[in-house]
């Protein structure tokens, strides 16, 4: 075809051809600055000097060149890795030098079919820039400048790699030795919109194609959809009213039920049906809730069987600590090896941290029970503050027993000391350099006793503090207890002196802020909810504690009645800008100064 005889193949043209006359191929190089070589690689010239002048006039390649760098073009696979004299009918293209760096190009830009070309000769025309090109693949367009470069679009981006390929090979038009109709050709990339706006359109056709597929792929996997609901009439009513009363088809039934029920299929004739069948499945409350308390119990059992079996296990730690902590006195602790004393250091840090870390647990576990128990639970705090004590206490007599133990092993590690300086003293000159390791060793070994013995006395006076802070917490609700009791036992005697004398009852009912026996005690629960709150609480949250007792409670009797004792309560504003809030504080202790 006619593309066929136009596209030449650059593999038959530069393979094919021969060198008949050395001497012309020597002269050619020579025109080029290069030292005239054969085709095995062997000088044809032995005696060429490549800083003499040349005879065209043309100045030799120098890689220093603007326009050159170290980034190559890349080379086409089916391109020839040695470049060769390529012969047309108007010029001829010389490679360049081998030796010398491949010239530099840009980044590609994506879909780019557009190639720079410079260095052409001054009378190159378009016919011969076709006639060196064409041989890359079909050229669309040549846009050619009066500055001796030009543009070159072809048909598809792989054309310009082969272009590219012709980067730095001279070209002399004819067999002409001008300076006119010589030149070094630079092949680069081009920055076309027309090839910017086709690879657009090609990514996004690739876009939709992808998204086309993707749709596909979801809807072949969706799930298909439910089967449609039946119309209601006399005999499917039946069918759904038996599975109504079976349990296994309960929740089909009631899937149909509720459809019927939105249809409108409610009306005169079958209100009766309908009716059956709602009754049918109210029936089912009751079971769905002794199900769901089935499973709450086997809940609880299993908790309790785990907190079981976690204190069980805690309790083999204390004793495996136990003996770790006794092992590690000084009765026992002289007659053991430094390895065994190593080992047995080791063993108690593991033990202690795996106890430390299921002793969390447990404590975790109890929070929640202590956060979850019952009202009656709630109105006896000192239980709570007796168990915190009592773990305080154990955990103060722990660090005890590792003070002491620090303390025995300092001892013995000062005794040691002592017996290495006599023994460094009577010893020879020989051993005294490993004496001063050993000494060394042995300080830095006292040195960490005595900061982890300092930790371990700021720790035990921190709990020593927070002791203290729970025994004064445990007497401030002992006080609180005994005020609420002689507040319960003045209400007492009020209502008594009310029955005998009604009328100066009346007049100090009037008088007073609390007016009933049902307010006597609501101030007495609120006094104990603000205590244990320091920092206050909002009414919502005091009243939500409140309808857990008495669900008649309502949030304005409770404002209004701590409104009425300002000696008592206080309310604050907490918080800034969005988050402000009021929150009442109890001031018993400081209203009873005042009073």
């Amino acid at each position: 075809s006619a593309d066929g005889g136009r596209n030449l193949n650059l593999d038959s043209v530069l393979m094919g051809l021969p060198m008949s006359d050395p001497t012309a191929w020597a002269t050619a190089m020579n025109n080029l600055g290069m030292a005239p070589m054969g085709m095995t690689g062997q000088p044809l010239l032995p005696d060429f000097d490549p800083a003499l002048g040349m005879m065209t006039g043309i100045p030799p390649i120098n890689p220093m060149m603007p326009g050159l760098g170290i980034v190559p073009p890349p080379i086409p696979p089916d391109m020839p890795a040695a470049k060769e004299i390529i012969h047309c009918k108007s010029c001829t293209l010389f490679p360049p030098n081998p030796h010398l760096p491949p010239p530099a190009t840009r980044e590609r830009p994506p879909g780019c079919k557009t190639v720079f070309v410079g260095g052409l000769p001054e009378n190159a025309t378009e016919q011969i820039i076709m006639e060196v090109f064409e041989q890359c693949g079909e050229v669309i367009a040549i846009r050619k400048s009066k500055k001796n470069f030009c543009h070159i679009r072809f048909a598809e981006e792989f054309m310009v790699d082969k272009a590219l390929y012709l980067s730095g090979y001279r070209i002399r038009l004819g067999s002409s030795t001008d300076k006119k109709d010589t030149g070094r050709l630079h092949v680069d990339f081009a920055q076309a919109r027309d090839d910017l706006y086709e690879w657009e359109c090609k990514q996004r056709m690739l876009a939709r194609e992808e998204r086309h597929r993707r749709r596909l792929q979801e809807e072949r996997f969706r799930p298909p959809s439910p089967p449609p609901v039946v119309h209601y009439s006399d005999h499917e009513c039946s069918v759904v009213a038996e599975k109504l009363k079976d349990d296994t088809k309960f929740l089909e039934a009631i899937q149909t039920l509720l459809t019927w029920i939105e249809r409108g299929e409610v009306n005169r004739r079958t209100a009766n049906n309908f009716y059956s069948m709602i009754q049918s499945a109210n029936s089912h409350v009751r079971r769905l809730v002794n199900e769901k308390a089935a499973h709450e119990k086997e809940m609880e059992e299993a908790k309790e069987k785990f907190k079981l079996a976690l204190s069980g296990i805690l309790v083999q730690f204390e004793q495996i600590v136990a003996v770790y902590h006794s092992a590690s006195k000084q009765k026992a602790w002289d007659h053991f090896t430094k390895a065994q004393r190593k080992n047995i250091s080791v063993w108690c840090k593991q033990a202690e941290e795996i106890r430390n870390i299921h002793n969390d647990e447990l404590m975790g576990i109890r929070r929640e029970e202590e956060m979850e128990m019952s009202d009656e639970e709630i109105e006896d705090p000192s239980e709570m503050k007796e168990t915190e004590e009592s773990a305080l206490v154990s955990q103060v007599e722990a660090l005890k027993e590792e003070n002491d133990s620090l303390r025995w092993q300092l001892d013995a590690y000062r005794n040691e000391v002592e017996l290495l300086k006599q023994e460094q003293g009577k010893a020879s000159r020989d051993d005294d350099t490993t004496k001063e390791q050993q000494m060394k060793l042995l300080q830095q070994a006292l040195q960490g006793m005595q900061k982890h013995l300092l930790k371990v006395q700021d720790e035990y006076k921190k709990r020593e503090a927070e002791l203290e802070k729970v025994r004064e917490e445990k007497l401030k609700m002992e006080t609180l207890l005994e005020n609420l009791k002689e507040q319960e036992s003045s209400t007492s005697r009020v209502c008594a002196c009310s029955q005998e004398k009604e009328c100066p009852v009346e007049k100090t009912l009037s008088t007073s802020p609390v007016k009933s026996e049902r307010e006597v005690l609501l101030v007495g629960i609120i006094s104990t909810f603000l205590h244990v709150h320091p920092f206050g609480a909002s009414i919502e949250y005091i009243c939500s504690y409140l309808q857990r007792l008495d669900s008649k409670i309502c949030t304005a009797e409770v404002e209004v009645l701590m409104t009425r004792l300002q000696n008592t309560f206080r309310q604050e504003l907490s918080g800034v800008g969005a988050s402000l809030e009021k929150r009442w504080k109890f001031c018993g202790f400081d209203g009873l100064k005042m009073t």
